[in-house]
């Protein structure tokens, strides 16, 4: 089984390293870490991430993965990374991104009358790309599974596997990897988080973060007509 995890600069590392601690572990996967040229890449978090291949030898991927993270408004205006995504999802058993990373696909047409979900803050970015928003941390239908932000890709890889080889697989890998979680504070969703807290957040950060991706978006629609 082979997994491809396809990578840009400045991408979200934890969109990408939370899903590949866990999916690595599935019986005869095979991880490829795929970047354009086979260079590194940049995170948002100061460090590089060394790819194991390249667009032009990375094999057909039975699972494609599409982290996401501040070079996603970038990325979808990159006919290159767009067309690899859009050719690897042709054969694909599974079509999968992480946060921001789900407007990726957008860009490679595969989100056209799907449910789907992305990090809380761009949600409503996601019919731009004729998708329909289902609130949920991982959201399913048929052969795309997306899910929200960041922390949501563990969630999202466990669902992953109990499809690709049964719940005993993926509960076996949680309890190998102690995923317990048991955060200190209920309130990583502003379903849940107090409003002033979710306002401050928006104003300090997300809004202006959502109307640059949706400039992307729109900008990235307009070459494609």
């Amino acid at each position: 089984m082979n997994i491809a995890f396809i990578l840009f600069d400045n991408v979200t590392q934890l969109d990408f390293s939370g899903p590949v601690q866990f999916l690595s572990r599935l019986p005869g996967a095979q991880t490829h870490v795929v970047t354009k040229d086979g260079k590194a890449v940049t995170t948002d978090c100061g460090f590089s991430i060394l790819p194991t291949t390249s667009f032009d030898d990375c094999p057909p991927a039975d699972i494609i993965c599409v982290p996401g993270g501040h070079g996603v408004r970038h990325a979808v205006g990159d006919a290159e990374i767009v067309g690899f995504v859009r050719e690897q999802a042709k054969g694909a058993t599974w079509v999968t991104s992480v946060c921001t990373g789900a407007f990726i696909l957008g860009a490679a047409e595969l989100l056209s009358g799907k449910r789907a979900t992305t990090h809380w803050a761009y949600t409503h970015l996601l019919p731009l790309f004729g998708a329909v928003h289902q609130q949920a941390r991982v959201v399913r239908d048929g052969n795309l599974v997306t899910a929200g932000g960041v922390t949501s890709g563990i969630d999202f890889a466990l669902e992953l596997m109990a499809l690709a080889q049964g719940e005993d697989v993926a509960r076996s890998v949680q309890l190998a990897l102690e995923y317990d979680p048991a955060p200190p504070f209920d309130g990583g969703h502003p379903a849940r988080a107090p409003g002033a807290l979710v306002d401050g957040l928006r104003a300090r950060v997300y809004d202006k973060a959502a109307a640059d991706m949706a400039a992307a978006i729109r900008e990235s629609l307009m070459r494609q007509t």
